[in-house]
């Protein structure tokens, strides 16, 4: 892994502060200060979107910590930029820094809908609930021109087949006119993430995500509009945003919201170094602090990958979160989130499209 410059600049609307080589680089780079070089370029790194042409679309994972065995993403790559987000790794498997690159080098599957109808109407396809936003945000920016979310949800409407959706962008409102009458059929559950209140230390976590009241404006939008909607208070970071946990399900409960899930931080991979430099630029003087307590709920490391705890977190700290959380759902009335159960009994394959049309 190269080796960070001495000083790192903040990047306005931006989440990452470098570029670091993706693990499966096999070329490697240092910078030297040799007195000569001088950083004038004062320019902030645009967003590139390329067209992907993906050969499937649904994923499916059997991991016992997740709430759903199906997923779609619509996209590489999250504008958001999100420092903590646990997809960031994955943009090395394209050659691309899990810094910079996985906010600013992004791809839309512009043949999703063409290739989710084809999985769909396979003879062998079971219809089980499929997750929309598993790995990175459907409702980023870039949906407002690409429309690929949108897309999928209409066909998924037009196939009467269940989803749901994890989202932390208030631009879902759009869909309203999808998603309210898949809800009186009982075939969506939104999720709406919210980690903190504070809208000074979310424009550093989550740089181009809605702001916290707005994404709570959103849950009562879904509500009033008759679809169901949990929070997802995710993830908490100790000495950092952990300390907004009673009052964000609180004002979820006051908003709509049927159900409450949560999760801890986690650093796999590449994120290790990148969440260290954010600390270092926004909270040096916690920064240690910080990273001492989610090693404390790691088992000592930095991140831990056993499925038993990597959610969660583990020791007293970890507890003293649990709890918080279990007894704020208790007072506030609300469920677990992935509780709800989707109807896949009235599911009817679609029609692949044939150039040749349809006699009947």
């Amino acid at each position: 892994m190269s080796e960070p410059l001495p000083t790192l600049r903040v990047h306005k609307g931006r989440g990452a502060a470098s570029n670091p080589e993706g693990r499966f680089e096999s070329t490697r780079h240092q910078a030297e200060d040799d007195g000569w070089y001088r950083e004038t370029d004062e320019r902030r790194p645009a967003t590139e979107v390329r067209e992907e042409l993906a050969r499937s679309v649904i994923s499916r994972n059997d991991s016992p910590d997740v709430g759903f065995d199906q997923a779609l993403n619509p996209y590489r790559g999250c504008e958001h930029g999100c420092i903590y987000c646990y997809a960031r790794p994955s943009h090395s498997y394209l050659n691309l820094s899990p810094g910079l690159d996985f906010e600013t080098k992004l791809f839309a599957k512009t043949n999703l809908a063409e290739t989710l109808r084809a999985e769909l109407a396979k003879k062998n396809y079971v219809c089980k609930p499929i997750n929309i936003g598993s790995n990175t945000d459907p409702y980023q920016p870039i949906e407002k021109r690409w429309r690929l979310t949108r897309a999928a949800l209409a066909l998924l409407d037009e196939c009467n087949h269940p989803c749901t959706i994890v989202t932390k962008n208030a631009l879902i409102e759009r869909d309203l006119d999808i998603l309210a009458p898949m809800a009186k059929r009982n075939l969506v559950q939104v999720f709406i993430s919210i980690n903190s209140l504070d809208n000074k230390l979310a424009s550093k976590l989550e740089p181009r995500a809605s702001a916290p009241h707005r994404r709570m404006q959103a849950v009562k939008a879904m509500h009033d509009a008759g679809v169901p909607v949990g929070v997802m208070v995710a993830p908490l970071i100790p000495a950092l945003n952990e300390r907004d946990v009673e009052a964000i399900i609180e004002q979820a409960a006051a908003n709509g919201a049927n159900s409450i899930g949560y999760t801890c931080v986690r650093l796999p991979h590449e994120l290790k170094q990148l969440f260290r430099e954010w600390l270092e630029q926004h909270f040096p003087d916690r920064a240690a602090h910080v990273i001492s307590l989610i090693q404390q709920m790691n088992g000592g490391k930095d991140y831990d990958s056993n499925f038993a705890t990597r959610m969660r977190g583990q020791g007293i700290f970890a507890d003293i979160i649990r709890k918080r959380v279990q007894v704020a759902c208790r007072k506030a009335g609300l469920h677990r989130a992935w509780d709800t159960v989707l109807d896949t009994s009235k599911f009817v394959a679609p029609r692949v499209h044939s150039p040749q049309g349809e006699l009947f």
